[in-house]
């Protein structure tokens, strides 16, 4: 449509879409042309007209606008151009407001760049644009004129329905980890009072860590679904306690992954003149106490309390789930949350990873310092089964404790499915390995025997 350049303007396109063009940004489009009138054109268009193409190389080397991604919110494009002129570096900016349902923190103004040089390089650029974000509304002050949208990160979300249906799994996923983990549980202590091992206690602590993690998880959920209107805000420091219980078994989860390395490590390569006073007690202190002081200071300093999940159903309504763990509300939730969820478990993962180096290494070298001859392959098969057991047991243990602890650091919903794989890890896997281990080092024994320390109460 054709406007008066002396005149501003300010319209809506429809309800989420408005603008504002000063008459001096009118002016400066229509160049040195004697009318009064000048063509504008203002419309919205869909952002799948909008292909991004990677920047190519060019022997110009002409400054770049700079490039951002993300998603364009809403999926529509605001299109705002007067004149025949290239209009730029205004001296009173045009102002475009963009209206959403539903509040956006990290919205940023951008228009869209095509390259002069004609290397087919388009994408989006926020040079010239300032954003302002007022909860409802995003405007964006630019000094030109062009094809304008407001770029925000891809969002995680999943309906009520799907929401709802994941819940059941994992209920169901837990209740049948938490039965595997018991008979897992009995069965070990069956074993220690019919033979008393180290290894034996070992395991014990750490299927009994695992029991924990599952009983606090289901905890922290139906406390969650069973407070609902008044009870929830009176009795909110219930679920900073449970919270602070699902921290500690995750925790101490992960410290015993890595006492499990440690011992096996001690089992198979430091055989030798190996005198550890009070060995039990010393890695009780680690695996219970480590996680036990973290808790303490975490629930001190007021991390725990109520994980909130935005869920958009098909309707786009908004609702919210919430577990008892560590609260939204804390300022440091993310530093606290990848230190002890993300830093830790690669931490266990790498030092295992040692570990498990190590005891493949020594398992090689007693199979070629038996006899000094080349092994057959009936003895070179028997040497690869024997890794194939070593690396089967430290990744059936970590698949575990990995699925456990993705499910809770990851937004509601979004692994649960995976929670049903827990039962079968927890009950088959420390059992079958455990009889496969036992195999594997007696044959290495056989070859080659080894001193072995006493089985006492102060000696490992």
């Amino acid at each position: 449509m054709n406007v008066n350049s002396s005149q501003e303007i300010e319209a809506g396109l429809t309800p989420q879409h408005r603008f504002y063009i000063p008459s001096s940004a009118l002016q400066r489009s229509m160049g040195g042309a004697a009318s009064d009138e000048v063509l504008l054109v203002s419309t919205v268009i869909e952002s799948i007209y909008f292909k991004v193409s990677e920047p190519r190389r060019s022997k110009s080397r002409a400054i770049m606008p700079t490039r951002i991604d993300g998603d364009v919110m809403g999926g529509f494009v605001l299109v705002v151009r007067a004149g025949s002129q290239s209009v730029t570096n205004l001296p009173h900016p045009v102002r475009l407001t963009f209206v959403h349902n539903k509040q956006v923190d990290a919205g940023t103004c951008v228009f869209w760049y095509e390259s002069a040089h004609g290397n087919g390089t388009v994408y989006w650029s926020p040079d010239g644009c300032e954003t302002n974000n007022t909860g409802s509304e995003t405007i964006c002050s630019c000094n030109h004129m062009s094809f304008f949208a407001v770029l925000v990160n891809p969002e995680l979300s999943v309906d009520k329905r799907s929401a709802d249906n994941l819940s059941y799994i994992t209920y169901v996923g837990s209740a049948l980890s938490v039965f595997f983990t018991t008979i897992s549980l009995i069965i070990y202590i069956c074993q220690q009072r019919r033979r008393p091992e180290k290894a034996i206690s070992v395991h014990m602590q750490l299927t009994g860590a695992l029991l924990c993690l599952h009983l606090s998880f289901l905890l922290c959920c139906f406390w969650v679904w069973q407070l609902k209107g008044e009870k929830e805000e009176e009795e909110g420091w219930v679920c900073g306690g449970l919270g602070l219980f699902l921290h500690w078994s995750l925790l101490a989860t992960f410290t015993w992954t890595a006492l499990e390395g440690f011992h096996l490590y001690l089992l198979l390569v430091r055989v030798f003149n190996i005198y550890v006073r009070r060995y039990l007690l010393k890695l009780s202190v680690v695996g219970w106490g480590l996680p036990t002081l973290t808790a303490v200071v975490c629930g001190i300093s007021g991390v725990y309390g109520k994980y909130k999940v935005e869920l958009t159903d098909e309707n786009n309504l908004n609702s919210t789930a919430a577990i008892c763990w560590i609260s939204s509300d804390f300022k440091q939730r993310l530093v606290v949350s990848y230190i002890t969820t993300v830093a830790l478990p690669c931490l266990v993962i790498l030092c295992n990873s040692c570990m498990l180096g190590l005891v493949v290494f020594k398992m090689w070298g007693l199979r070629r310092g038996g006899e000094r001859q080349k092994m057959d392959r009936e003895k070179g098969s028997r040497l690869w089964k024997d890794c194939a057991t070593v690396i089967g047991a430290q990744l059936g243990a970590g698949s575990t404790v990995g699925v456990s602890e993705h499910h809770l650091r990851l937004p509601a919903g979004d692994l649960r499915v995976h929670h049903t794989q827990l039962p079968a890890g927890c009950f088959c896997v420390p059992v079958v390995c455990r009889f496969d281990l036992q195999v594997s080092i007696g044959h290495l024994l056989i070859q080659r025997p080894l001193l072995l320390p006493e089985n006492d109460d102060n000696k490992f």
